[in-house]
């Protein structure tokens, strides 16, 4: 059984970064059209789309701050007028800051994070939730992470950010769920992408030990369960935070 996207219109947040490229080629392998935003660099989002096309699939580039209400709106209307209405809205990027104690983190540290952890899957959902609705179906994937749930030191301001988007995450899709939107996330652990490949501590023991796989994921793990939600397969699958991390957290029941 193969994922098929034919026929879907997908946008991926942050789609030149490490993680997000890998989903973005994936959705565009499994038959997607896919808009490829990007923050600040260019030259990789042109690389990413000459790919996809030579590939002999469908792609398209916006720019944009996704923190910004008008700069979303921006980048529907672009969508929109290319592609059209993306059936399909994974929201990956998230604001990079240096991770410390609470007593030494920045405040505006915890302001950014909030921007790109729980205001830009509002300001998303405003601007894409109701062409799906219109359509009778849609999906709309969180890129979360198992940090939030282990709550280690220095991490105060990502999860704190990431558990802001796991309760939107969890109230949007009771909200739209009656129009056949799932609204769900998927929460990689420490994963090995392209920058890492190559390097000596791909399976660092003082990580992989505690995770029950003995291994670090890959990208591509990460990239495929983004497919599978976004896939008739998951139909019936929403409100859920998904760890990607070979068990290394586990949430209770």
């Amino acid at each position: 059984m193969n994922i098929d996207l034919t026929g879907k219109i997908a946008l991926v947040t942050g789609a030149t970064g490490q993680l997000g490229r890998v989903m973005t080629r994936t959705l565009a392998q499994c038959g997607a059209k896919v808009a490829i935003h990007y923050m600040s660099n260019a030259a990789k989002a042109r690389e990413l789309l000459q790919e996809i096309e030579e590939a002999g699939g469908q792609a398209m580039i916006v720019q944009g701050d996704i923190t910004k209400k008008e700069q979303i709106e921006s980048m529907k209307e672009q969508i929109r007028e290319q592609l059209g209405d993306p059936d399909i809205v994974v929201a990956n990027a998230v604001v990079q800051y240096g991770w410390t104690s609470v007593l030494e983190q920045a405040p505006e540290d915890y302001v950014s994070q909030f921007e790109s952890c729980v205001m830009q899957n509002v300001l998303l959902a405003k601007a894409f939730i109701p062409a799906m609705i219109e359509k009778g179906r849609g999906r709309m994937i969180g890129i979360n992470t198992e940090c939030a749930m282990q709550n280690f030191p220095n991490q105060s301001a990502y999860t704190a950010g990431k558990r802001g988007m796991d309760g939107l995450y969890r109230v949007l899709a009771k909200e739209v769920g009656a129009h056949q939107i799932t609204v769900n996330q998927v929460a990689p652990g420490w994963t090995i992408s392209e920058k890492d490949r190559g390097a000596d501590d791909l399976n660092d023991a003082s990580y992989v030990n505690q995770v029950p796989l003995k291994r670090r994921g890959e990208d591509q793990d990460i990239a495929n369960a983004v497919a599978f939600l976004a896939s008739d397969l998951a139909g019936f699958i929403t409100g859920a935070y998904i760890p990607v991390n070979g068990g290394n957290v586990m949430p209770a029941i």
